[in-house]
């Protein structure tokens, strides 16, 4: 019989046989099912992280819209309230002005009935006798334009006295009271009145600031004191029109 020859290789060659090739191509699969592996787990953990910070900003986020909506009915609430207040602040108002208005026109009925007879004896102190005490008392001129009325009017041959009164006495009501007086002296002109005419402001409230106005303006000053009143000259003369 013959013996089975053993194929040799050729010698001076270091080529891999087939087992070994086999055996690498092995190993690297294993180590690529490996990487695999643990890449999808690194992938899953990430994967899982995500949505867990995902539904912690949306969770975050609802309760956020949740404040916010809360938040938006409490300033709803407070812009109700205040519209509220605000209405029941107009009524208040309103009814205030009311009053006031009521309050400041008995004032002119006390002026009426009880100051305007009383100031003719209170200018004898300074020298002037009126002999006539008006309250009320209107001009409408509407030939020349003419319009207005004094409270009270004090009166003789050579000169009239305009008083103007007021709750509360301010600078602008003491220059309106001096374009009064321009607007009687022409009216006076226009009808042949050539008497003098003067001015006295009063005040059951009269600041020292406008006080001191007032009688730089070469007015009166008429201030309440107790039961009557007190009259204050003008710094210089009295200023006639």
């Amino acid at each position: 019989m013959k013996t089975a020859q053993k194929t040799k290789r050729p010698q001076g060659t270091n080529s891999p046989s087939f087992e070994s090739v086999w055996a690498l191509i092995g190993e690297s699969h294993k180590e690529i099912a490996q990487m695999i592996k643990e890449s999808k787990k690194e992938t899953d953990r990430l994967i899982k992280k995500s949505q867990k910070e995902n539904a912690e900003r949306q969770k975050e986020n609802a309760e956020r819209q949740r404040e916010n909506a809360e938040r938006q009915k409490e300033i709803d609430r407070l812009i109700k309230e205040n519209a509220e207040r605000q209405k029941e602040t107009d009524r208040q108002m309103k009814e205030y002005n009311r009053r006031f208005g009521d309050f400041t026109n008995r004032f002119g009925e006390v002026v009426e009935y009880m100051i305007a007879p009383n100031l003719c004896d209170k200018f004898r102190e300074f020298g002037f006798v009126f002999e006539k005490a008006n309250s009320g008392t209107r001009v409408s001129d509407y030939t020349h334009d003419l319009h207005f009325e004094v409270d009270v009017m004090l009166e003789n041959g050579d000169k009239a006295m305009l008083v103007e009164i007021k709750t509360k006495l301010t600078t602008e009501d003491v220059k309106e009271h001096i374009q009064r007086i321009e607007k009687m002296r022409k009216y006076a002109d226009f009808h042949g009145d050539k008497r003098a005419f003067l001015g006295a402001a009063a005040g059951v409230v009269m600041t020292p600031s406008v006080k001191k106005y007032v009688l730089g303006q070469g007015l009166f000053a008429i201030e309440p004191s107790g039961e009557t009143f007190n009259i204050t000259p003008p710094n210089n003369q009295p200023r006639e029109w």
